[in-house]
């Protein structure tokens, strides 16, 4: 059977309510759940960890029996795995849904298969509604899925020689305010900037993402590695959210947690030796190189050591944009062993 002109209206609205939920280590879910002619009769949204998960927040508006021979408009495919909640499948078998029509394959290894059990009870199952915008919606989470961690973004700015800063160690500005505002805007798509605390105690960086003299209203949580002390009145902690201080040279250490405290997405602009090490350790997804036309000379590159001692072991990367930013021009690129990264407007 054909998705209907008021499924896909209901899918619609599906992804206007997953978008209400937090971006953490959970999707953003919406639900909405039509009547047998077609009208809504409940609606909800994933709310975040340990809460009902979209379909089960828009079947506990209905009185027993109320969903009997409805359908279910979900944005993703509704899970068939105990955790905090029990499977929605099957809740939405128990409820007497006759018919679920959903966006977006669940990719996970455990909680996949919702259809699958669903169609094995009786439940006419439609999938693929919509499913470009419900990916766009939660194309970071989908990406921490496939790679088992955040996506990683370097960010360095550049002379047209390769150094970060002059001899002296000044860095501000080379590049120029266009540049400066795209790095602004992609920081507010972020979920956590990361920087060192060489970078800190040099520079006093808010690590806020600004928008002119204003703060975008979604700011990635500030992220401090390194052994050496913050001090107490560092911008750091006037971010509006509270930092988050690792005392280790474990990378991967540092992004498993992140990982687990739902970052989707890590914005890396801690300066060369951080940008190098992250590198080195294998955990970089896109490059972002802002290049500016100007010459410094010295001895301040980009990059210091990154682990290729020989032009045979070198990172190679597949560039995906050329983007010019007033005088400036931006690299994006990624590794050319890994996956093509994420569409334009995910960091």
């Amino acid at each position: 059977m054909a998705v209907t002109e008021a499924e896909r209206r209901a899918m619609s609205r599906a992804l206007e309510l997953a978008a209400n939920g937090p971006r953490g280590v959970n999707p953003q879910v919406g639900a909405v759940i039509l009547s047998p002619g077609g009208e809504i009769i409940a609606q909800g949204w994933h709310r975040g960890a340990g809460t009902p998960h979209a379909e089960v927040d828009a079947l506990s508006a209905l009185a027993p029996g109320a969903a009997k021979g409805a359908t279910a408009v979900v944005t993703l495919e509704p899970c068939n795995h105990t955790g905090r909640t029990g499977p929605c499948a099957l809740a939405l078998i128990d409820a007497g849904v006759s018919r679920v029509v959903y966006a977006l394959d669940d990719p996970g290894a455990v909680s996949g298969g919702g259809a699958e059990r669903l169609r094995a009870a009786g439940v006419e199952v439609e999938s693929g509604e919509q499913a470009e915008a419900a990916r766009a919606l939660i194309d970071g989470w989908l990406t921490a899925q496939h790679l088992g961690r955040p996506h990683v973004t370097i960010k360095w700015a550049q002379s047209l020689d390769g150094r970060a800063a002059a001899s002296d160690g000044s860095s501000q500005w080379i590049t120029g305010p266009a540049a400066r505002a795209d790095v602004h805007r992609r920081r507010a798509e972020a979920d956590a900037i990361v920087v060192g605390t060489g970078t800190v105690l040099a520079d006093d960086p808010a690590l806020t993402a600004r928008d002119g003299d204003a703060l975008f209203p979604h700011q990635p949580a500030p992220v401090v590695i390194g052994s050496r002390e913050t001090p107490a009145d560092a911008a750091v902690h006037r971010h509006p959210h509270a930092p988050l201080f690792y005392d280790t040279r474990d990378l991967r250490s540092v992004i498993a947690d992140l990982h687990a405290r739902g970052v989707q997405r890590v914005f890396v602009e801690g300066g060369p030796t951080l940008a190098s090490a992250f590198i080195a350790a294998g955990l970089v997804d896109r490059v972002l190189a802002y290049v500016a036309p100007v010459l410094l000379g010295g001895d301040r590159l980009a990059l210091t050591d990154i682990g290729a001692p020989s032009i045979d072991q070198a990172l190679r990367l597949e560039i995906d944009e050329w983007l010019p930013l007033g005088p400036d021009l931006l690299a994006i690129a990624h590794p050319a062993t890994a996956s093509a990264a994420p569409t334009e407007g995910a960091v």
